[in-house]
């Protein structure tokens, strides 16, 4: 038995499951972080114990606990540095904390990461050696399977896809540096560019006034079904730094595949898979097979399976 753990900025989520990434039973919790981390990570544990009593099991009765939550993980697994959302956990012993009080082994990883795993393992990617897994949210996360194996790079740092300069001295990105791609397609920079950007005419911005919020990227998907010129170019926009961005890891890592989550996966295949797909195309060199471009598979089960992912990266370590 398993216990995967996906440790958001709000939401935590736990799941029970097989080598096979079949769910025996899940549960959800508040995050709430306080920053004490200690007492966080404390509450986490005693959802899991829940967990474990609701399907008449103890801790000891664990193979491995898989744990995903942001920011970056150590070189030795045992903490995580500087996780947003996650006030006071900045260097917290984690790993320990949970393994001490769970009496089982815990392994940690990076959310981005995770979520490769479990695409890899479990979802998109499945049946792939060299993979590359890609998530536009509030930032832009990147996962990398090469070889069959997760790619972590010196001191854990690798898969930083967000943070490949597209325009020298361009947008400035919340890593401090500027021109990354996460500074042209991370959903927090494009809710910024947005505020700037949107005409008052536009559907984006009526679409954002009438759930009266402020204009995000989902707002953008929609109006561009609904073919608004203004939509329609911010998609355009999007779609040729995301080409872009691809045709560059393409060269490099020479994957099978792409998976593309969260927005991706919102607007679907014409309005940024199709386009997408025709200009790395267009330029790429060819290979013997064509390279995969997919939206992720995975959904709503992803948070129950990132954690899972994560267990059976560090057993197969073993």
């Amino acid at each position: 038995m398993r216990l995967g753990i996906d440790i958001g900025g709000t939401k935590t989520a736990l799941a029970l499951g097989d080598a096979e990434g079949r769910l025996i039973a899940d549960l959800r919790i508040p995050t709430a972080p306080s920053w004490d981390a200690l007492r966080d990570i404390a509450r986490i544990a005693d959802g899991a114990r829940a967990l474990l009593a609701g399907q008449g099991l103890r801790g000891r009765e664990l193979e491995i606990v898989g744990v995903s939550l942001p920011g970056g993980v150590d070189p030795g697994g045992a903490f995580v540095r500087n996780p947003p959302n996650l006030p006071g956990w900045n260097g917290a012993p984690i790993r320990d904390v949970l393994a001490d009080a769970l009496g089982a082994r815990v392994a940690l990883e990076n959310d981005a990461n995770a979520a490769a795993l479990a695409e890899w393992r479990f979802g998109a990617a499945r049946g792939f050696q060299h993979a590359v897994y890609l998530t536009m949210s509030t930032g832009v996360g990147g996962g990398l399977i090469l070889g069959g194996r997760l790619h972590r790079g010196d001191a854990n740092l690798g898969g930083e896809v967000g943070h490949l300069p597209v325009v020298w001295g361009g947008e400035p990105c919340a890593c401090g540096l500027r021109g990354c791609v996460e500074a042209y397609i991370g959903g927090a920079a494009w809710a910024k560019r947005l505020a700037r950007e949107t005409p008052p005419a536009s559907q984006v911005a009526r679409l954002a006034a009438a759930e009266g919020r402020a204009a995000h990227a989902e707002h953008v998907v929609a109006a561009a079904r609904a073919g608004d010129a203004f939509a329609l170019a911010e998609m355009a926009r999007f779609n040729e730094v995301l080409a872009q961005t691809l045709c560059t890891l393409a060269a490099v890592l020479a994957p099978e595949i792409f998976v593309l989550g969260t927005i991706a996966v919102a607007a679907g295949g014409a309005l940024c898979l199709e386009p997408v797909r025709e200009r790395v195309r267009a330029n790429s060199w060819p290979r013997p097979r064509p390279l995969a471009i997919v939206p992720a598979a995975l959904g709503e089960r992803l948070p129950l399976l990132a954690g899972l992912g994560v267990a059976a990266e560090a057993l197969r370590g073993d």
